[in-house]
């Protein structure tokens, strides 16, 4: 839980550089690359990514024409397993088990008898030999037919070496063709049969433990894989035809960029799409291949070409500089405050400080469990979020203001004040916290720091006005010097149009009673009423007693 914890958040890369890595195309004789295949990539890497738990990244494509590359723009130094989901072309297919380590495995099929020759059969006319005509191959019928083995075939798997797999280019290996490959630690060999499922047909992938029929668990990670509707009436016709084969045709090789991940026996037919891959998995080796075939698999294969160092982009002048300008900005909420609300402004620098405590502790917590690292703009939105939050008390405060001018004592004030406030509070925190939401939804890079950084401060701005800011206005409504209405508390009853009698209650003044209702007579003039009354110089109140 307290990985790579630290005092201070992680910083992105406009503030702190990082690392870039140049990806070429990986591809087979006389292809080429589309643009759609570059920005198709393009879509998949961000998306690993994120599931990795880099934020910040910038993923954008470099050159023209067939020459375009992919560069990958990490902040901080990337670890090995981060650079693997990069790379890793996530090539995902299910193809049937013809072969497997050593050509004595495979089982050649019987020479059949041919009778004896006769003499018309066996000469010419000319009393020579006649040639045989060669016996053709024998076509496969389907795919985990051994008549995909040839003699050069066979020959290929008994001298392939699994150390010169790379080399074979088997992530590039055509579909519609038997493949020689090793498993993914290089131990045994297979000759595997063409592509029957193919990695596009997946919709989903999570990852968790395997469970027993009583739901206990056994310890063991694995893949689970959701097949859309084509993938699960393949998946089920290769399990049906498997089932019925012995030896190692019972099994399907589950081929990840050209080696087998697993390769599974049959005990059964999958029908409802819904396969379940184990072998030697940890939570972190399956969440990284779950999030892989979730996201789907790379259009093409890209190789690194290239790894720098690269500079922060803004750096520390310009972080100090966001940092002075929000400070500026507090000092000045802070000074209004104090001009607005007298003693009362105590309240809000105590809330803005909780606010900020728990919003620096958020962002670090973030920063050091889930890999978020803060930008500018993202320091951008804690600054914005100052005025949000402050917004609060001043709804708040002045709702409290309001009841003190309807005649209720301070106790009473807060309480009503209250249940008034925090309706408004509510609506308007609610807009601004959907306004993140949709933006961090439909942005992308740095903005979606600056959405993610203001919804965060939403939340804490309610939390602390409901947990902190109410509680310390109900103390404080019970001490002598606000509950008194003391000219410096910011809750002086007479400077807000009553006085106080005594046992918690209020009343107007005769000037503010006079002033009230010659406001409510004027409302209630016509604009002839009123243009007659300024002529006749009369008040406008139409001359009533008020």
């Amino acid at each position: 839980m307290f990985a790579n914890w630290g005092w201070a958040p992680k910083l992105a890369l406009d503030l702190e550089g990082g690392t870039a890595l140049t990806l070429t195309p990986q591809l087979a004789e006389g292809q080429q690359v589309s643009q759609e295949q570059l920005d198709q990539a393009v879509a998949i890497i961000r998306q690993r990514v994120d599931a990795a738990g880099v934020a910040e990244a910038e993923i954008s494509t470099l050159g023209v024409g067939t020459e375009q590359k992919i560069v990958v723009s990490l902040p901080g130094e990337p670890d090995a397993e981060t650079l693997a989901r990069i790379q890793s072309s996530a090539k995902l297919e299910f193809r049937a088990v013809l072969a497997a380590d050593l050509a004595s495995n495979v089982i050649a099929p019987e020479p059949t008898e041919t009778a004896e020759p006769t003499d018309g059969d066996a000469t010419d006319g000319d009393g020579t030999d006649s040639e045989a005509e060669p016996t053709p191959d024998p076509t496969p019928t389907d795919a985990s037919d051994l008549a995909w083995i040839t003699d050069e075939l066979q020959a290929e798997f008994d001298t392939f070496d699994c150390s010169t797999i790379d080399a074979a280019e088997t992530n590039v290996a055509p579909a519609d063709e038997p493949l020689i490959t090793c498993d993914d630690i290089s131990s045994v060999k297979y000759i595997l049969g063409p592509v029957e499922v193919s990695g596009e047909t997946i919709s989903d992938a999570t990852h968790g433990l395997v469970t027993t029929s009583t739901g206990a668990s056994t310890g063991q990670w694995a893949v689970n894989i959701v097949f859309n509707d084509e993938g699960t009436t393949q998946f089920a016709q290769v399990t049906t035809r498997l089932i019925a084969l012995s030896g190692v045709q019972n099994q399907f090789a589950i081929v990840l960029d050209g080696r087998v991940i697993s390769a599974p026996t049959t005990n059964a037919a999958i029908t409802d799409g819904r396969p379940q891959i184990t072998g030697s998995f940890t939570e972190a080796s399956s969440k990284y291949l779950a999030d892989q075939l979730k996201f789907g698999a790379l259009p093409i294969g890209f190789q690194l070409e290239s790894q720098e160092t690269i500079d922060a982009t803004l750096g520390a002048n310009q972080l100090e500089s966001g940092i002075l300008a929000g400070l500026i900005g507090l000092a000045l909420v802070v000074v209004y405050s104090f001009f607005q609300y007298r003693a009362l402004a105590s309240v809000t620098i105590a809330s803005l400080v909780v606010a900020g405590a728990l919003t620096y502790s958020v962002i670090t917590i973030m920063s050091w469990h889930y890999g978020y690292r803060l930008s500018l703009a993202g320091v951008a939105g804690l600054i914005v979020a100052i005025g949000f939050t402050v917004d609060s008390f001043i709804v708040y405060f002045e709702r409290i203001r309001d009841e003190l001018r309807d005649g209720r004592g301070l106790v009473g004030s807060v309480e009503s004040g209250w249940k008034r406030a925090l309706r408004t509070i509510y609506a308007a925190k609610g807009v601004n916290l959907l306004s993140a939401i949709v933006l961090f939804i439909l942005a992308v890079g740095s903005v979606r720091g600056f959405a993610l950084t203001l919804g965060v401060t939403v939340i804490i701005d309610v939390l602390v006005v409901v947990i902190f800011t109410h509680p310390m206005m109900q103390l404080l409504a019970t001490t002598r010097f606000f509950s008194s209405g003391h000219p410096l508390s910011g809750l002086d009853p007479q400077a807000l149009g009553a006085v106080y009698r005594g046992r918690a209650e209020f009343r107007f003044t005769a000037e503010s009673r006079k002033s009230g209702a010659n406001r409510e007579a004027q409302r209630r003039q016509t604009i002839a009423e009123r243009k007659a009354a300024e002529l006749a110089g009369t008040p406008r109140d139409g001359g009533k007693e008020s």
